[in-house]
């Protein structure tokens, strides 16, 4: 399993230091060697500066050390001020190698915040998200290799560092569904926090968990194509047969027999059909040819 956090997560005293001249050098010239290092100049009488500075301590600390903070006190550093040519506080720049690379006056929204470290740790070829994107990816080909079982280690291991990644709560819940833990799936996406519960990573799952509880009670599918050939008009055969293909590992074929169905009666069973096909299409990736097919079959026969 991918362990996390392993020389990429720094304590937090090492990530934002208070700066001084004597130590202006080491810890701001000489450190940027190494990794970027964002130094906020500052005043205690600066009110846009006790909203910045907390709001780029946080962003800085979220990087997980792929960039580190100096702060800066004009007032008692102020040949430091000078020698940087700071007219105003707040400002902020970005060192890098031994240099200026960039900056901004004046306070901005946390959302500008968030953009300029991710583009100061661009600029000097790291990663923001402190590896959890790896991870993310190492997780999924973990999944998709059938390690489901270190696949959930490592997706449970991003949500210890990221409460709130929605695709990380999907691949957990994918995990627990492809061991047949189909309770536990439902469990995983239930708790996941408020603010995420609607992203579509984690809405795809609901979808899947909702078809892989009608798979364990699919019928034969042979038996069931052969009730519809046998009679044409049972709607309710054509909606069993749709889910016994899915549940074969057949979805074209499902989404072709429910659009049938939807052709023969849209209405039928409150939509039953429409519904469905929708499940189908939540569970699959958007750009999956099932998806892009089927939507454009539906859309046609709606329209038409």
């Amino acid at each position: 399993m991918l362990e996390l956090g392993q020389g990429s997560d720094a304590p937090a005293g090492d990530l934002i230091k208070d700066v001084s001249e004597a130590t202006f050098m080491q810890d701001v010239v000489e450190a940027s060697m190494q990794a970027p290092v964002i130094v906020d100049f500052w005043a205690p009488w600066c009110g846009p500066c006790k909203t910045l500075g907390p709001a780029l301590e946080a962003a800085v600390t979220k990087a997980k050390g792929a960039v580190t903070m100096a702060k800066v006190n004009v007032d008692e550093n102020q040949m430091i001020a000078g020698q940087m040519r700071v007219q105003s506080i707040p400002t902020v720049y970005a060192f890098y190698q031994g240099q200026p690379i960039d900056g901004f006056q004046g306070a901005v929204p946390p959302s500008e915040i968030d953009a300029f470290v991710a583009r100061v740790v661009e600029q000097s070829g790291g990663s923001a998200d402190g590896g959890l994107g790896d991870a993310l990816a190492a997780a999924e080909e973990m999944l998709e290799a059938g390690e489901a079982t270190d696949a959930a280690q490592t997706f449970a291991a991003i949500l210890g560092e990221d409460p709130n990644n929605a695709a990380a709560f999907g691949g957990l819940a994918r995990s627990h569904l492809a061991l047949g833990e189909v309770d536990q799936a439902e469990a995983v996406l239930n708790g996941a926090p408020a603010e995420i519960a609607d992203a579509q990573e984690i809405e795809a799952v609901f979808a899947q968990i909702e078809l892989a509880r009608q798979a364990e009670n699919a019928g034969p599918v042979a038996e069931l194509m052969a009730l519809v050939e046998a009679e044409p008009e049972n709607y309710q055969a054509r909606l069993d047969l749709a889910q016994a293909q899915h549940a074969a590992g057949d979805a074209e074929a499902a989404v072709n027999t429910l659009l049938d169905l939807f052709r023969l009666d849209r209405e039928w069973n409150d939509g039953a059909a429409k519904t469905q096909l929708f499940t189908i299409f939540d569970a699959l990736q958007p750009n999956d040819p099932v998806v892009l097919n089927g939507r454009r079959k539906l859309s046609s026969m709606i329209f038409a």
